[in-house]
């Protein structure tokens, strides 16, 4: 055999030896698991005005949630309408403006109010000629001197006459016009509409010039002094709430503050497709001076209450729709740990959510409390 020959038998020995390592399966190397530890240094943890501190016992309310409005009283709202066919004359009163009952709120111009006291007048006048001749038809009919039919014609006459007369006293009084001021030839061609009660103007609708109807709204005026509150209970929830129950709600198109009232009165029949019951909530003082007829809130009642492990609202955030807080892992060489652990939610307040124990939560366990957000984001 030649060299040549043999160099060329050991290449390929070689190349069989490299092509049979190459096949055979590497070994991979073991990757540690994620623990998603979370590391603050203890100058950030200082400066950053971080806590610590393990679930506590607290006790918490059992409430049962609706929705309701601010509301007051029926007799404490009003609407003013027009009374009869005619023109606003004079109205100076703005959406806010205090009125006080019988306060002189606008005029209306109008020709029906004129015909109106023409028609009282001449049935005025009618009166006393009918009046004398029905006594007259009454005398000579008890003395047999005249038929029954005269006397009865004179009486219908009479009454009939006397009926519209009332009638149109009345209308005048609703217009607030004086019927003996008509008879003396007194007739105006406006009236004056006055305020039914005392309150604050809530609507608007007159302007100068315009014209009216009996069936229009001019303005409304509402008495904020008995604002109270109106929930509605859904039926499943119906049996838990009782008289002097607290109430806590909030009116989130205007605040954040939680306010607070008392059940008063709850309604005996269920209603509309959601079946609930109307419940009546009162309000104090200071309460009612911060809110306004009309608002919507969100509410609870209080039925009951329950004890349960709490942290602060803000050790809790959400990720992937799961609620998590920080547990302290450890702290070494200056250095604190933290791993996130799943929590489940309870009762809460206005600073404390309840949290479920679990293995990895206890009673015992020290939670980052504050300061969370600044380094999970």
């Amino acid at each position: 055999m030649t060299q040549k020959m043999m160099i060329k038998k050991n290449i390929i020995a070689l190349a069989v030896i490299a092509f049979f390592y190459s096949c055979k399966e590497t070994p991979k190397e073991e990757v540690p698991q994620n623990q998603s530890y979370i590391t603050v240094s203890d100058a950030q943890f200082n400066t950053m005005k971080m806590e610590l501190s393990s679930p506590v016992e607290r006790n918490f309310d059992v409430a049962v949630s609706c929705s309701g409005r601010i509301d007051v009283p029926p007799q404490n709202k009003a609407k003013v309408t027009a009374l009869a066919n005619g023109f606003v004359k004079n109205t100076k009163l703005l959406v806010g403006d205090k009125v006080t009952k019988g306060q002189a709120l606008l005029s209306i111009q109008s020709t029906e109010i004129v015909d109106i006291q023409k028609e009282y007048l001449d049935v005025a006048e009618q009166i006393s000629f009918l009046k004398s001749e029905y006594d007259r038809q009454k005398t000579l009919y008890n003395e047999k001197i005249t038929s029954q039919k005269n006397y009865l014609k004179a009486e219908s006459e009479y009454r009939s006459a006397m009926g519209r007369y009332q009638s149109l006293q009345q209308k005048l009084y609703i217009f607030n016009i004086s019927p003996s001021n008509v008879q003396k030839g007194k007739i105006v061609s406006a009236i004056t509409i006055f305020a039914p009660i005392s309150g604050v103007v809530s609507v608007m609708n007159a302007v100068n010039g315009m014209a009216v109807s009996p069936t229009d709204v001019l303005l409304e005026i509402v008495n904020n002094n008995d604002l109270h509150i109106e929930m509605s209970v859904f039926e499943k929830d119906i049996l838990k709430i009782k008289e002097e129950q607290t109430i806590k709600f909030t009116v989130p198109e205007a605040s954040k503050d939680v306010f607070t009232g008392y059940v008063h009165l709850i309604g005996k029949s269920v209603e509309g497709e959601d079946r609930s019951i109307n419940v009546h909530g009162h309000l104090d003082d200071a309460t009612k001076q911060k809110l306004f007829s009309g608002m919507f809130v969100q509410a609870n009642i209080l039925v009951d209450s329950q004890k349960g492990f709490s942290i602060p609202k803000d050790a809790v955030f959400l990720e992937n729709g799961k609620n998590y807080v920080l547990v302290l892992k450890s702290h070494q060489k200056g250095v604190y740990s933290f791993d996130k652990a799943f929590v489940e939610k309870g009762s809460s307040n206005e600073d404390f959510i309840e949290i479920k124990l679990n293995d990895i939560v206890t009673n015992k366990t020290s939670i980052l409390t504050k300061g969370v957000f600044d380094i999970i984001n």
